[in-house]
């Protein structure tokens, strides 16, 4: 079965615009691989299910293609996104 780099895939299909800030974001635990805590080296294969936390938003997709490069139009079909919901800071 063929796998990506998780901050390559995260570049390739845009849900990331750059590689040194998908590798930030996973540094920060806020990306996770089928339910686990990802780094941006780990490996990430079609089928599998990210969840990427943005500020106050959390996604989640679903890998359905990997591939080297891709253009601007063509990068959304890379994944199917599962949900995406808002996250509200308790307040003390």
């Amino acid at each position: 079965m063929v796998s990506m780099r998780l901050d390559k895939f995260l570049k390739v299909s845009r849900l990331i615009k750059r590689r040194t800030l998908a590798k930030e974001i996973a540094d920060q635990g806020r990306i996770t691989v089928n339910g686990l805590q990802a780094k941006a080296s780990s490996n990430v294969k079609v089928g599998d299910e990210l969840s990427v936390r943005f500020g106050q938003r959390i996604m989640r997709v679903k890998i359905e293609r990997l591939l080297e490069t891709t253009k601007k139009e063509e990068a959304s079909g890379l994944y199917s996104v599962l949900s995406e919901e808002r996250i509200h800071e308790e307040t003390e």
